[in-house]
């Protein structure tokens, strides 16, 4: 059980996601502060707050690194198509099961999470852990975080609309280029000057993500508790929303290794593929839903499955690559 607790506190799930769960509670007990606007809102203080969280990404993206790790092609386009194709058309299968329903937004949050980008620091973790191949690990969470700027909104704006009633393609790719793609080109830029600095303060710079990403679940949930939102869903109901979270994870992880297997890949590369295939992140979800979502008061369900998702996730993986590791010592 220490291991355990060990594995899960380095790949992030510690006192950050019991964080998660009171910024949700005070948001119900204490909205008040996430809904004002004057003089400074917390809204805009987590928007230029993203800015910084892609530029500080940036900066310890190294050229060099992603060139090299492009040789691996194969098994890169087998992680990308898992998670922006695959992940995203599994959920999409089960829309008519809840269109016109009283959980079509909760499914709405789904699908968003299916259409994010894998999670950096868990799944290079996972990988470690597992023993496979951290290189090709680092190359493709890193890509992927890239790709999901344009694919995630083009995936979810087929959604958005019927939804919101506010999804202006135009308006959101110029926000994501402004505040996401800008800043990480900058920051990519500037990593031959800072990136040996920016890799030394990385744990000062973590927690600065989490203040941010946690400011933007606060200001989400005060809006949707201050609409009454939740009041529709029973404990029941979102006890099966992470049951279902489970469902989805293994069923993505045990389709993508018999995939792996098929094509042939080495075991390191077969366990890589795995976890970053079948990771989702919570900083991009967090950032992606204040850009694609805007003003919207549903934000706060539609991250509800991706929080459930990432925790599950984290405790799933953790014991998947526990047993992993040990097979590989016997």
């Amino acid at each position: 059980m220490n291991k355990l607790l060990k594995v899960l506190k380095k790949a992030g799930f510690d006192g950050f996601l019991l964080m998660i769960g009171t910024m949700i509670l005070l948001a119900y007990f204490l909205p008040q502060p996430g809904l004002v606007k004057e003089p400074v809102s917390l809204e805009e203080i987590a928007n230029v707050g993203v800015s910084f969280i892609f530029l500080f990404y940036g900066v310890r993206l190294s050229v060099e690194k992603l060139k090299a790790g492009l040789a691996n092609w194969k098994m890169h386009i087998v992680v990308q198509l898992t998670t922006f194709l695959f992940f995203p058309l599994i959920v999409l299968a089960s829309r008519p099961l809840f269109v016109h329903t009283n959980f079509e937004l909760l499914w709405l949050g789904v699908f968003f999470l299916a259409a994010l980008p894998s999670t950096v620091s868990s799944s290079v973790v996972m990988v470690s852990i597992a023993k496979g191949n951290i290189p090709a690990a680092i190359f493709n969470a890193s890509i992927s975080s890239l790709i999901g700027v344009i694919v995630t909104p083009l995936w979810v704006g087929m959604f958005i609309a019927s939804a919101t009633g506010d999804f202006d393609v135009t308006d959101i790719f110029i926000k994501l280029v402004l505040q996401v793609l800008l800043p990480v080109i900058i920051g990519i830029s500037l990593n031959s000057r800072f990136g040996a600095i920016a890799e030394k303060y990385k744990k000062h710079l973590k927690y600065f993500d989490q203040a941010i990403i946690l400011t933007i679940i606060y200001t989400s949930f005060c809006k949707s508790f201050s609409e009454h939102l939740f009041e529709g869903f029973t404990t029941l109901e979102l006890a099966g929303l992470a049951a279902g979270m489970m469902v989805l994870f293994f069923a993505v992880f045990f389709c993508v290794g018999l995939i792996s297997r098929f094509l042939g890949f080495s075991d390191e590369d077969r366990i890589t593929v795995l976890f970053c295939g079948s990771k989702k992140s919570l900083v991009h979800g967090t950032i992606m839903s204040k850009v694609l979502f805007q003003q919207s008061t549903i934000t706060g369900i539609v991250l509800l499955p991706l929080m459930l998702y990432h925790a599950l996730q984290l405790i799933a993986a953790s014991i998947i690559a526990q047993g992993m590791a040990r097979r590989k010592e016997v």
